[in-house]
């Protein structure tokens, strides 16, 4: 009995995932012919929660697409890899303390806080580089107008993701 109201619980929080997968699709399926260009593909999967670097995001991509890429993803390929994603919670933000002690790095004087210039040449010049749409994004959101910094604390707030 405990297995057989288990397996409804699975079967209910899968039908939960393939909603949410699909109202995430389809705000990119702008022909409603259940296909998204391939380039939205990480914006899909971000927005369902997930964080995948970028290299991630090209072994993700690599087992959705067709056998002779289109540049078109299809729902049905997508959703089963995005659902098993989901369920076994892959692709996790970092955690709070993880966030911090990489700022913290990057701010050897402790003052709790970046320069604008200082943000951008980390972020596009060291790792991973951010694209222009990337810094421009993060510098709209972390970056305080009146003092050009970023009070990495409050932003690291801001962003992580709560798991519940």
């Amino acid at each position: 009995m405990a297995e057989e109201k288990d397996a409804e619980g699975t079967e209910a929080l899968v039908a939960e995932l393939h909603k949410k997968i699909k109202d995430a699709f389809e705000v990119f399926d702008h022909e409603s012919n259940n296909t998204v260009d391939v380039r939205e593909i990480g914006t899909i999967v971000r927005s369902l929660g997930c964080c995948p670097t970028e290299g991630e995001l090209h072994d993700f991509i690599a087992e959705i697409e067709e056998e002779e890429p289109t540049g078109y993803i299809r729902f049905e390929k997508f959703i089963p890899v995005m659902t098993r994603a989901l369920v076994e919670r892959r692709y996790r933000p970092a955690a709070e303390d993880i966030l911090l002690r990489a700022f913290e790095v990057l701010d050897p004087a402790k003052r709790g806080f970046l320069t604008k210039d200082e943000l951008i040449k980390y972020m596009t010049e060291e790792g991973e580089p951010f694209s222009q749409e990337e810094m421009e994004e993060m510098l709209s959101a972390a970056i305080d107008p009146e003092s050009n910094t970023i009070n990495y604390r409050d932003y690291i707030t801001m962003m992580v993701v709560d798991e519940n």
